[in-house]
């Protein structure tokens, strides 16, 4: 048996209030993100080989907040931040801040597999992953005219402005794989407008990314400052390992404390077992899930 689970970010997505053609394009990406992390979990290829595929196709693409198409900071950079995770040995690796890496998510697993450390952030982490032989590209790589536009308005509202409407959030992807192990994976260019080197819950290991073959895969998009705060990745395992919890009333229980804390966003989540699921509170939600013993499924409104 494989899993896979993918999503695009949560936000204020609602039926008539989202572009058409954004929604296509969302749609086609996520689809392109599935098929690509399907034709390794088919082969019998690892879960940490799928989430990473599948990270990269959404950082390609230009509809999600992560690589090419990340939104901006408010001096109107991009920076990136992303986590990997794999549930054998709870190995992991993130980086935070880069500037100039094209493949965060593959920065991310060189930090975990060649380097003695965990998380590496800002200029060393470009440094570390140019000597990693990855792609340096421009920062204006990663900028498109809908993310400008979206600074400019947000910008023209006063310094103190925050992005509450979201429509575009974190990608990230969970895998289980035919020899039982799972892996998450977590990609983000952040909040627009963000300032002071604001760094979210997506590269914090056991906040926005957890993996552990004893429980779950876990990625997490949404209010990064409150998902750092309630541990979610980690709560999620640890409400299954501690009080027997299954893993859709973790993520719904963990989503809910979330709330009380002034949060909102989604979970996506495999188990060992091969239980899969997702939960968001915002309106919807970017997601795919494929299985080999379920169809492909692609969805972006609450009620799908």
């Amino acid at each position: 048996m494989w899993k896979l689970m993918i999503h695009g970010g949560s936000g204020a997505m609602r039926p008539g209030h989202l572009d058409p053609a954004q929604e296509k394009a969302a749609r086609a990406g996520l689809a392109d993100a599935i098929g690509a992390g399907e034709a390794i979990l088919s082969k019998g290829g690892s879960a940490i080989d799928a989430v990473e595929a599948a990270a990269r196709v959404l950082e390609e693409d230009a509809a999600f907040n992560a690589g090419h198409g990340s939104v901006l900071a408010a001096d109107g950079h991009v920076e990136c931040d992303a986590a990997i995770m794999e549930g054998a040995k709870r190995r992991a690796g993130a980086v935070a801040g880069l500037r100039s890496t094209r493949a965060p998510i593959s920065a991310a697993r060189k930090v975990m597999e060649d380097s003695p450390h965990v998380l590496i952030a800002k200029a060393g982490a470009d440094e570390f992953a140019r000597e990693a032989g990855l792609e340096q590209v421009a920062n204006s790589f990663f900028v498109t005219a809908e993310r400008r536009r979206q600074l400019d308005e947000l910008l023209a509202k006063g310094h103190d402005a925050f992005d509450a409407e979201i429509k575009y959030g974190t990608i990230g992807a969970v895998a289980l794989d035919e020899r039982g192990h799972v892996a998450a994976a977590t990609s983000t260019g952040g909040l627009t407008a963000k300032r002071w080197g604001r760094i979210g819950d997506s590269p914090l290991i056991g906040a926005g990314t957890y993996a552990d073959d004893r429980a779950a895969a876990v990625s997490a998009t949404g209010l990064g400052e409150v998902f750092i705060r309630a541990c979610a990745a980690h709560e999620i395992c640890a409400r299954m390992r501690f009080c027997g919890h299954g893993l859709q009333q973790a993520l719904d229980d963990v989503l809910t404390e979330i709330g009380t804390m002034g949060g909102t966003g989604g979970l996506i989540a495999v188990a060992p077992t091969g239980e899969a699921a997702w939960s968001f509170t915002t309106p919807g939600m970017y997601r795919a899930r494929a299985g080999s013993d379920e169809e492909r499924e692609v969805s972006v409104f609450g009620e799908e």
